[in-house]
């Protein structure tokens, strides 16, 4: 310990404005690479590294470890070169960010011509739904909002198509080749059909006595624990519509209910937890396990 005490005064004494310039260069580079890796699935795993590289570093400097000391020094140049590898996908969506200058947030500002356009996906998908409730056709309909589902529709049917009513009730119509899966819903168009997603682990539905609730619900609760998407899903037995979101589940809902709930949803400029500072890059996220139904059970 007083070896690194000395250390950290002899470093302070030649601290020159040069020295601080650098290091605002090394904080805006990897604030930049932490902001461009949101929203994705290697946010958790670089959150992962950086706090055991922070714990290695603090254990070689206080203890005297030469053995350890030895394997670090001798792994960390293939770290260095694998961590680019296994991060290819989410390094490239970054990149395509940076290109353009709104996804940066510099000049983030919703244009009327985009209100309308989502207006009219929300619109196309209430009355779509409420048809499908009224005849009892299952459907999960997901809708992406920032956090990119790549991963999800392209285990899926990709259709890239004008929303309309008619198409995501042929879509869900019983016994059609789309019908089983997830239909996702990107920049106002049906991105793609049949796509299969993640099964919710959180309990939630084992909690409730309603058996109505089955893998079409697991699914929405589980795309929404994994992600900022918003999920529909409309019951196959009972016709009840419901949302999933940050792990809830919101049910029983009417016409009314279902478009302005998708709508606070969509035009929501929230900022999550883990977005407020560069500390929460490290911290642990809880995951959420509540559920928010009716006071009344139908």
């Amino acid at each position: 310990m007083q070896e690194l005490w000395s250390n950290f005064l002899f470093i302070l004494e030649r601290f020159t404005w040069a020295s601080l310039l650098d290091i605002v260069l090394v904080t805006i580079v990897f604030a930049l690479i932490l902001y461009l890796l949101r929203d994705t699935e290697a946010q958790t795993l670089l959150r992962g590294i950086f706090l055991i590289v922070i714990l290695i570093t603090l254990l070689i400097s206080l203890l005297d470890l030469p053995g350890f000391s030895w394997l670090v020094e001798t792994i960390s140049p293939a770290l260095i070169f694998a961590i680019p590898v296994v991060l290819a996908p989410e390094i490239r969506r970054g990149l395509e960010r940076m290109g353009t200058v709104s996804d940066l947030g510099l000049f983030k500002h919703r244009s009327a011509i985009a209100n309308e356009q989502l207006e009219q996906t929300l619109q196309s998908v209430t009355a779509a739904v409420l048809q499908l409730a009224q005849r009892r056709h299952g459907a999960l309909i997901i809708l992406r909002r920032k956090q990119f589902l790549d991963t999800y529709y392209k285990n899926g049917v990709l259709m890239d198509s004008v929303i309309t009513p008619q198409l995501l009730m042929q879509i869900f119509y019983p016994n059609t080749p789309l019908h089983d899966g997830a239909v996702i819903i990107d920049e106002n168009k049906i991105k793609a059909a049949a796509c299969v997603m993640p099964l919710s682990s959180s309990g939630v539905l084992n909690a409730t006595v309603d058996r109505s609730l089955g893998l079409r619900h697991r699914a929405a609760l589980g795309i929404s624990e994994v992600s900022d998407a918003v999920a529909v899903v409309v019951s196959e037995e009972t016709g009840t519509i419901s949302i999933a979101h940050r792990g809830r589940l919101i049910r029983r809902l009417d016409s009314d209910r279902l478009l302005n709930t998708m709508r606070a949803l969509m035009t929501s400029t929230e900022v999550l937890p883990r977005q407020k500072s560069l500390l929460s890059y490290f911290k642990l996220r809880k995951p959420e396990q509540e559920e928010e139904t009716d006071e009344t059970n139908a």
